[in-house]
């Protein structure tokens, strides 16, 4: 935040013509580029930038003759003397009160000279009434205009104008209005500072957070830099140096990240983060990459910009809202409360009373007249932090202030963000603090570790809030029920704790979190569970979306695994709010409803302790008999089909699409032409697809290829055959929604064009082009194939890894049609970019080991092409 340069005099020079003017502004900012081209040392390239673009303009201003009241002036980021490679050039042109025809006219012709010398303008023409009115309007023009700067015309004038703008800014409601801006753009980066494809500028720590900081400062006349807020009082000179090294490692890497994207881009993307770490002058090492050690450096700077910026704006706050007068309230011997912000009593507090450091953030949870914590307490708080060290975690009253904070009704999810935001959970918890930053290069998961397992807390409360039980209602009665649920809050912060130490990291987590309970008093019970939830956070969801959750046997396997109900309804609710940690678009409504009923399924066996496979079967068809019923069918409307279905079918097939199945095909039996039907899927998302017809070696191959070619993604298949040699297959397939439309019309659609491409007798049409996503050019997900016997020893399982692409389904689908073997099911999982599927399969090369390795090696090549 370094305060602009001073407006250039408009010195009369022999008149250059455009191209002239052009060439030399070009060939200027080249040799700048060339002159600051070691990107460490990049960030007074800035400050260049902008003078010699002032020297453009004012000469390209001075072949004009305004008047002396019309001035050029530089707003935003130009206007605080910061521009960078490729952002606009922010320009009000000021006229005076009754501007002449021949001056608007004028000026349109320098507006379009602007353009024609190769600058990227925004500009705005206007009288000084109309900037104050605008102002009036407008936060995001009152904040344009607190940052202008002269670039020719009149000073005085200028000085003038720049003294209206700052009389008719209200500081309570410029703060105000700021503040509610922030918290808009943090509401877009779901609060998240540390997301692994961060927005240098507008992300939450980014360089947005220190412009709010300067215009609210300049607003209330105290200053435009830190060393000016530092004379003020409002930070100490190591805040400000570490704010001004913040500051300059974000500046440079965005300097950087114009330099390579070659236009304006303000996010660290995978697409460059390599090259970043390249031009830095990381390497990689035998523990981690040089792009995360890049971002370890970003996220560095960005906590510094996060612990340091919320100090300053409640400072401000406090010079805007004196506190002077305001009511004091003694809380206890070490904090009080003024104006609802919390206070320490004395200066050291904590350090005469570490424990103090632990009370604060519980009392942030259980005191609703607390809004914010004084700034000078924050202060305190970040000094303190070395106070929390192996005598303190060793204190039993600090072990009861730590696991009290997980029983309180409310804050828990801010607690715990501000504890990470200044370094007091990683202290507490040192396994937590190697996590923070640490990037997870596994191409789903959008947030650093630490990040991520906030976000999973985050989702956890939530199910516990009154208000937002409409989004998972399951979750929210679940949890409600549930007794001593900080056991799951904590559960929520340890499942990954146990990353980024090598090995399995659930096992890591377990011992990691066995050790927590030892030392905290929790409930026996509750001390047992913890660790099992951590050893045990995946299995769930690899059950879900892997097996079929419609199984006897896989219920009553993973039944056993979860032993009681409280555990499964804990590894329930775990789960699902990891999930929806990961990434925006990992979770789904067909995840959802596996794991409900995989949920539900399992329940019910732990209750009845019943395996009689015969009995869930005959529950299972009277069921799908009673819904028959429904739909006004014969009584014996499902006699034909059922004659041709074996006990694996009803084993793979709920009730409810067992019905549905046999109401469609009622009276198909013997068709000679492919059946295809569509409905919405009972998830709510996607359809449920069934495909009926003369089974057929090429047959799945053929469905994926048209899925592929009309842009769905398959979640899910149940493929069958009957009998008398009819395939009876069902997909579930996810369509984007800019393909919807009307759900009649789309049925209608695949069930005409599926029937259509099954029918025909032709080759296979050619495979899909396959698109790499531009995460999966910088992070490739190594492709692994595995192939092994079921339990059962009737099957073979095939387990395939890659990354994510159209016609990744197709290309496998066409190695096994050209092995003659055939697929029985298929577990689609889609983590973010990244395929994890699961087939079940049969076939007679399965008999031989080395024709298998065979088969290993086709489809490794069939995911490399």
């Amino acid at each position: 935040m370094d305060p602009g340069s001073p407006g250039p005099t408009t010195a009369q020079a022999p008149l250059r013509s455009l191209a002239v003017l052009r060439e030399a502004h070009v060939s200027a900012k080249q040799a700048l580029m060339q002159a600051c081209g070691d990107p460490r040392l990049s960030a007074p390239l800035l400050r260049r930038l902008a003078r010699l673009t002032d020297r453009t303009l004012a000469e390209l201003w001075g072949r004009h003759r305004f008047p002396a009241e019309t001035l050029l002036v530089a707003v935003g980021g130009y206007g605080r003397g910061e521009l960078y490679p490729f952002s606009d050039v922010d320009l009000l042109i000021l006229l005076p009160d009754t501007p002449s025809p021949a001056l608007l006219e004028e000026l349109e012709v320098l507006v379009g000279e602007l353009w024609d010398i190769g600058l990227e303008v925004g500009h705005a023409v206007r009288t000084v009434a109309d900037c104050l009115a605008e102002a009036e309007k407008d936060i995001t023009v009152q904040t344009a205009l607190i940052e202008a700067r002269r670039v020719a015309g009149d000073r005085a004038r200028f000085d003038d104008f720049l003294a209206a703008v700052l009389r008719h800014v209200d500081p309570k409601n410029f703060f105000e209005a700021k503040l509610l801006e922030q918290q808009a753009r943090y509401g877009k980066f779901q609060n998240a500072t540390y997301k692994l494809e961060p927005n240098i500028k507008e992300a939450p720590g980014g360089l947005r957070d220190l412009h709010l900081v300067g215009w609210i400062a300049a607003a209330l006349g105290l200053g435009r830099d830190w060393r000016a807020l530092a004379a003020q009082g409002l930070l100490t000179g190591e805040e400000s140096l570490k704010l001004r090294r913040a500051e300059r490692v974000l500046r440079t890497y965005r300097i950087q990240l114009h330099r390579l994207a070659r236009r304006r881009e303000d996010r660290i993307l995978f697409d460059h983060q390599n090259r970043l770490a390249q031009d830095f002058g990381f390497t990689d090492d035998h523990f981690n990459r040089a792009s995360e050690q890049l971002m370890a450096h970003y996220y560095r700077a960005a906590r510094v910009v996060g612990q340091l910026t919320p100090l300053l704006v409640q400072a401000l706050r406090n010079r805007i809202y004196s506190q002077v007068g305001a009511e004091l309230v003694a809380l206890n011997p070490r904090f009080n409360l003024r104006g609802g912000q919390l206070e320490i009593a004395a200066p050291d507090t904590f350090q005469r009373n570490p424990s103090a450091i632990l009370e604060l953030f519980l009392l942030t949870e259980r005191e609703r007249a607390i809004t914010d914590i004084a700034p000078e307490t924050l202060r305190a708080l970040w000094h303190a932090r070395p106070l929390i060290d192996e005598r303190f975690r060793a204190d039993p009253a600090n072990q009861a202030l730590f696991v009290q904070l997980f029983r309180e009704p409310r804050g828990l999810t801010r607690a715990l963000r501000r504890m990470n935001q200044y370094g007091v959970l990683g202290r507490y918890i040192p396994e937590f603090g190697q996590l923070v930053g640490r990037m997870q290069h596994d191409l789903f998961h959008v947030y650093t570790v630490d990040e991520h397992t906030l976000m999973v807390v985050r989702n956890m409360r939530r199910f516990a809030v009154p208000a937002f039980t409409h989004e998972y209602p399951l979750c929210s009665r679940l949890i409600e029920e549930f007794e001593r649920p900080e056991v799951l809050y904590l559960a929520a912060l340890f499942h990954d704790i146990g990353k980024g130490r090598g090995g399995d990291h659930s096992a890591l987590g377990a011992q990691i979190a066995e050790g927590f309970c030892t030392r905290h008093p929790l409930a026996p019970e509750d001390a047992a569970l913890l660790p099992w939830l951590v050893a045990q956070h995946l299995t769930m969801s690899h059950v879900a979306q892997k097996q079929d959750v419609y199984d006897p046997e896989v219920v009553a396997a993973f039944a056993a695994k979860v032993g009681t109900p409280r555990r499964l309804t804990a590894l329930y609710l775990l789960t699902v709010a990891d999930i929806r940690g990961t990434s925006p678009k990992v979770w789904n409504a067909w995840k959802a409803k596996l794991l409900e009923d995989l949920y539900h399924a399992t329940l019910r066996y732990l209750r009845e302790r019943n395996l009689d496979t015969h009995s869930w079967l005959e529950a299972r068809k009277e069921e799908a008999l009673r819904r028959l019923r429904l739909y006004g069918l014969r009584p014996d409307a499902h006699e034909a089909l059922w004659r041709e279905l074996d006990t694996v079918y009803f084993l793979r097939h709920d009730a409810r699409e067992i019905a549905w199945q046999t109401r469609q095909l009622y009276g198909r039996v013997h068709t000679p032409a492919p059946v295809a039907r569509a409905r919405l899927s009972e998830s709510g998302e996607g359809l449920q697809v069934l495909v009926y017809t003369r089974d057929a070696p090429d047959l799945f191959a053929r469905i994926c290829a048209f899925f592929e070619r009309a842009g769905y993604t398959i979640f899910d298949a149940h493929v069958h055959t009957t009998r008398h040699g009819y395939a009876l297959d069902s997909f579930y397939v996810y369509i984007p929604d800019e393909r919807v439309g009307s759900y009649r019309d789309l049925t209608g659609f695949v069930e005409y064009e599926l029937a259509q491409a099954i029918a025909q007798d032709t080759p296979l049409p050619p495979p899909a082009k396959a698109r790499v996503s531009r995460q999966q050019r910088h992070f490739p997900v190594t492709p692994h194939v595995l192939i092994r016997p079921d339990e059962r020893g009737r099957y073979h399982i095939l387990s395939i890894t890659a990354g994510d692409r159209t016609g990744l389904l197709s290309a496998i689908a066409r190695v096994l049609a050209a092995q003659r073997i055939d697929i029985h099911s298929a577990k689609i999982m889609t983590l973010g970019e990244r395929a994890e599927d699961n087939f079940l399969i049969s076939g007679a090369v399965l008999a031989d080991e080395t024709a298998t390795r065979q088969l290993e090696s086709a489809l490794l090549q069939a995911l490399q092409t």
